[in-house]
């Protein structure tokens, strides 16, 4: 039998990922290994925002999916490849999303990883380019909005608690892309990289989220159908 669960908390794993990434992006002056267990600890609050409504740990085809870019990714960084892995977080969300619906009896089509891929080269060339096209950046602004506007309209059908988490996150969000300090001779302020990555989050994560379910959703070999 199976029972019907929440949505996976994607505008949360959003508001996680957009203050991380410019923490991330001004400390790379420092040797990326220090940057291991925040960028571990960013990953895994991801995770547990989209996998963590199912109520149990994922298939390990799932995990394997999720984890393994990140692993890789982070191999490249210590081999001076550059920090690919920080570009791989702006799609996290929604790579989660894509994965919470992977199903043997549901594969994940080669065109709609193709388009993923394309949406995440296009959000790490807003969040490279932002500071020269502010209005992308004024975006993390509105992420408390969000929550707010969808409290007002009853759009919580999961309970408060979600509601309550988003709220905090994206207003913990903003402070801390306000709060970090433009280091010495920085041509961007670390809110215009938040803004960047909130916005290249948001465009991926509305687009995993089609096709929208017209019915409850269902847990179905442990994954979201």
């Amino acid at each position: 039998m199976s029972p019907d669960i929440r949505r996976p908390w994607t505008f949360a794993a959003v508001c996680v990922m957009v203050p991380a990434l410019p923490l991330l992006v001004f400390s790379l002056a420092d040797p990326i290994i220090q940057l291991l267990p925040w960028y571990a600890a960013v990953y895994l609050l991801i995770g547990a925002c989209i996998f963590g409504p199912v109520g149990k740990l994922p298939p390990l085809r799932q995990a394997v999916a999720f984890l393994l870019p990140g692993a890789l990714l982070v191999g490249a960084g210590l081999l001076d490849l550059g920090f690919w892995a920080g570009g791989w977080l702006l799609g996290l969300p929604a790579w989660g999303l894509l994965l919470s619906r992977w199903t043997p009896e549901n594969p994940l089509p080669a065109v709609q990883l193709l388009k993923f891929l394309g949406l995440l080269l296009l959000g790490m060339a807003l969040f490279t380019f932002n500071a020269t096209w502010v209005i992308f950046s004024l975006t993390v602004f509105l992420l408390p909005a969000i929550p707010l506007l969808r409290l007002a309209r009853r759009s919580y059908k999961d309970g408060q608690l979600q509601a309550a988490v988003e709220v905090l996150l994206s207003v913990a969000a903003v402070v801390v892309a306000v709060a970090l300090p433009t280091p010495a001779g920085s041509w961007s302020s670390p809110w215009m990289h938040a803004g960047g990555a909130a916005t290249a989050g948001l465009m991926m994560v509305f687009w995993a989220g089609f096709p929208r379910h017209s019915g409850p959703l269902k847990l179905k070999h442990g994954a979201i159908v």
